[in-house]
């Protein structure tokens, strides 16, 4: 993958020789397992946001799944050359066999999140902000957007953030995600989506990503019932599943759970409060006129 990039690198940016920088940094990591986020960003003394930004802009893929599929290209080489499964594993960097398998769920979808129960496992990075909505917090794991929520004070969101991971490393960055915090605030404002390939990195369940994906696909401006949406998926008697798909959204704003409405076309269930989701619906009308 780096031979390929360099033939294609003519007049080197400074984005470009940052994802030359990350790239050798993971290429010549030695320890178990592989670098995280927050360790690349240290040694290139740049905010993790900026990086996994530039890198997933630039290569199509993150940091973390660059370094994936470079242990998986050396495993599938050991394994041509001869070597055992065991031994293939340890050469390729997985340090056991439940990694692999990890790695291999998580690239088919089957475990969407890279982390644990309660955000075992994970370090976290969160941005706390003011925007029309109140007060907004973003987080983000080496993988992509895992939080997006309201509140009244700083306070509120924290404490929503840390009940969600409990068992979560949480660090606060407010200046290097600040950009991060700028494009929910236009999201929300004027609705561009402008999020440069930063991915979701959250915990879901087949019957949630039918709901959210139905509900990517509303209109600005536009709304849908419960029972619409249901029978959109094919379970007609499945409106109330529906909502709780709708109230269990990790990321509001960005999957727009604001748009499913009572059957009777009333504003209900939004778990950062009914003048939020009203503000937000009546906004989009009044953008899509």
């Amino acid at each position: 993958m780096m031979d390929d990039f360099s033939m294609n690198l003519k007049k080197p940016t400074k984005h470009h020789r940052l994802v030359a920088r990350v790239v050798k940094l993971i290429d010549a990591f030695e320890d178990e397992g592989q670098p995280t986020l927050a360790y690349l960003a240290e040694r290139l003394s740049v905010s993790p946001f900026h990086l996994q930004r530039v890198f997933k802009r630039e290569m199509g893929v993150s940091p973390r799944q660059y370094a994936e599929q470079r242990r998986l290209g050396s495993l599938k080489e050991e394994l041509r050359n001869g070597r055992s499964v065991t031994t293939a594993l340890y050469e390729a960097g997985f340090g056991g066999s439940s990694r692999l398998y990890e790695t291999s769920n998580r690239k088919l979808g089957m475990t969407p999140a890279s982390y644990g129960r309660g955000g075992r496992g994970a370090h976290i990075f969160y941005a706390v902000g003011t925007c029309t909505l109140g007060v907004v917090l973003a987080a983000i794991t080496e993988i992509g957007l895992c939080r997006v929520c309201f509140g009244d004070t700083a306070a509120d969101v924290e404490k929503e953030l840390a009940e969600e991971f409990p068992a979560a490393t949480l660090e606060r960055a407010d200046k290097d995600m600040s950009e991060l915090l700028a494009i929910l605030g236009a999201l929300i404002d004027t609705g561009k989506r402008n999020f440069f390939g930063l991915g979701l990195d959250i915990q879901i369940t087949a019957f949630q990503a039918k709901v959210w994906s139905a509900l990517i696909l509303i209109p600005e401006g536009e709304t849908r019932s419960y029972g619409d949406i249901a029978t959109e998926l094919g379970m007609p008697k499945a409106a109330r599943a529906v909502g709780r798909a709708c109230g269990s959204n990790p990321v509001g704003i960005v999957i727009p759970c604001h748009r499913a409405v009572g059957a009777d076309g009333k504003i209900t269930g939004y778990r950062w409060g009914l003048d939020r989701k009203k503000a937000l619906l009546d906004a989009e009308q009044r953008r899509s006129k």
